[in-house]
């Protein structure tokens, strides 16, 4: 069974997906539809829907107006292997948005993004509870993830 992801955008549903599929290794935009503009239920000037992946999940987005805008509730997490590799996504992201505590970014689409590197998984998942709690404090006192000090803090 394929699963996809939805997301409802006001506007500006095609400039978000190009942009997203444009920063993520392996996406791709599949498709976008051509404006329906009869469509009784959506806004003035039309609707546009978008198929597309990130990475290796599938994502479908519509341009229909106002309805709820993004939250929390529902984010992309991005894993990227390097530092350098976080940087650039993080630095992407951010421009037009607003950053958060522990790797969280809002995009100018509004949409969260959890950007973490895969090693903050990796030593989330040691089996020492100490270490787990020393990577912790540390990431709770960052704003975008740095692998180096959460490492130094797992060694102690």
């Amino acid at each position: 069974m394929k699963v996809t992801q939805h997301l409802w955008f006001e506007k500006d549903m095609e400039a978000a997906v190009r942009f997203y599929t444009s920063l993520i290794t392996g996406s791709k935009l599949n498709a976008i539809s051509a404006v329906a503009a009869d469509n009784p239920g959506g806004p003035a000037g039309g609707v546009r829907i978008a198929d597309f992946t990130l990475g290796d999940q599938n994502y479908m987005a519509i341009e229909a107006g106002p309805l709820d805008p993004f939250n929390h509730s529902f984010s992309i997490m991005v894993e990227p292997q390097s530092q350098a590799e976080l940087d650039r996504l993080w630095d992407a992201l951010k421009e037009g948005g607003q950053i958060e505590q522990c790797g969280w970014v809002r995009d100018r689409w509004g949409l969260c993004w959890q950007v973490a590197p895969k090693r903050l998984r990796e030593l989330m998942d040691d089996p020492d509870p100490a270490r787990v709690r020393r990577v912790t404090e540390k990431m709770l006192q960052m704003v975008k993830l740095d692998i180096a000090p959460l490492e130094a803090a797992a060694q102690g």
